[in-house]
């Protein structure tokens, strides 16, 4: 009977060391903490949660009650639509925050589905706003999380509402490019974790224009393209696809 009260104790310890030894706190949580302050964060993780390939953290129309903290991994989340297909809506990875979609309405509103084997933190709401009340830099950070889920929600509209198959493309991979560099990844070469199909889904473009412009890119000398492993050759040359000033 004692080994199972020594293994619980180890993992409350793992956990009480969890957001103060990740090495993706500052993008997820505030900086400038003091030791005390980041003791509480450790106390509002109350656990991790591993999540396997095409598994999900939550589904459409589950009662809200946490926020999920993205450690490790890549997840996409899709809306049903009235014909039975699902429409991604948006892909996280490490560092980002899954759950706000059921803020406003105490339920969410989607599907987060694990891309690969993954794991999240994950962070009672209730205790999240008790928190905030006590530390406003808390508060603070957790209103520019909103505010950049916001603006990505408006590019991704944009992306959708006036731009040709190449422009879209070439956002996209721009903008996994930053999202890689800004995580200590490299911005020029990274494995897409999600299918052709899914990136289409996301971008209002079907499966085949989708492989016909990767194609394109590829002869034109701007990505390498080997299954899912891309290699941006010319990010310039991505940028000029949208109008860019490459400078």
């Amino acid at each position: 009977m004692s080994a199972p009260k020594l293994a619980k104790v180890i993992d409350i310890h793992a956990l009480k060391n969890a957001c103060s030894n990740c090495s993706l706190r500052e993008m997820c949580l505030p900086t400038g903490l003091s030791h005390d302050e980041i003791e509480k964060l450790d106390q509002m993780v109350y656990t991790r949660k591993r999540v396997k390939r095409g598994d999900s953290v939550y589904r459409s129309e589950e009662k809200f009650g946490s926020l999920y903290a993205l450690r490790s991994g890549f997840f996409k989340t899709t809306l049903v639509m009235e014909d039975g297909r699902d429409q991604v809506t948006g892909f996280h990875m490490a560092g980002d925050m899954l759950g706000m979609d059921g803020i406003g309405s105490d339920q969410h509103s989607c599907n987060a589905v694990a891309l690969e084997d993954s794991e999240v933190c994950v962070i009672p709401y209730a205790r999240l706003e008790e928190l905030s009340r006590e530390l406003y830099v808390l508060q603070q950070h957790f209103h520019k999380v909103m505010s950049r889920e916001i603006v990505r929600e408006h590019g991704v509209m944009l992306l959708l509402g006036s731009m040709r198959a190449e422009e879209r493309l070439a956002a996209f991979l721009l903008n996994l490019s930053q999202r890689f560099g800004s995580r200590g990844y490299s911005p020029s070469e990274f494995n897409l974790r999600m299918t052709r199909e899914e990136i289409g889904s996301y971008l209002g473009l079907k499966l085949e224009t989708v492989s016909r412009t990767f194609s394109k890119f590829q002869e034109d000398g701007l990505i390498g393209v080997q299954q899912k492993n891309i290699r941006i050759l010319d990010s310039n040359g991505l940028k000029s696809v949208l109008g860019r000033d490459p400078g």
